[in-house]
């Protein structure tokens, strides 16, 4: 009834196991997204849009009429 795999332990395996499914579902979107997003910059279906933004924000440049607004990226979400 007590210890690991005991049964006073199975609701904070749930609760464990529910943050692991919600984390795993976010990291899945964001794979999707960077997937369709390197397609977009392949030599046979480059899309000059993205290439010019990721350009532009990789360099810190931006038209006259442009404000640029930097956030902190967390370096250990991408990990």
């Amino acid at each position: 009834m007590t210890g690991d795999k005991g049964l006073f332990s199975q609701e904070n395996r749930q609760k464990d196991l529910m943050v692991a499914e919600t984390k795993l579902e976010k990291l899945k979107s964001e794979r999707q997204d960077l997937e369709a997003r390197a397609r977009y910059l392949r030599t046979d279906n480059l899309s000059r849009d993205l290439l010019e933004e990721r350009a532009r924000v990789i360099l810190g440049f931006g038209e006259a009429n442009e404000y640029v607004i930097r956030d902190q990226i967390d370096k250990s979400a991408n990990s």
